[in-house]
């Protein structure tokens, strides 16, 4: 995996941690889609930082739940 692609999905997922932000968030902040925020969140990070990746994904979680409040 590129270095850039690594460093953009560890910058994405300190900034969703830190904010408690959504996905849509995080894509209009550096500039991607939501589907490569998600892609980065889900897979990337998983093989690059499994504590983040846990971090991450309770957040995402809370996100889905009040969504559907």
């Amino acid at each position: 995996m590129k270095k850039e692609i690594v460093l953009r999905a560890l910058k994405e997922a300190d900034f969703i941690v830190k904010n408690n932000s959504t996905v849509r968030e995080v894509a209009k902040v550096f500039g991607v889609s939501k589907s490569t925020v998600h892609f980065d969140l889900k897979f990337r990070l998983f093989s690059v930082d499994k504590s983040m990746f846990k971090r991450v994904r309770k957040v995402l979680e809370n996100n889905l739940e009040q969504r559907h409040i």
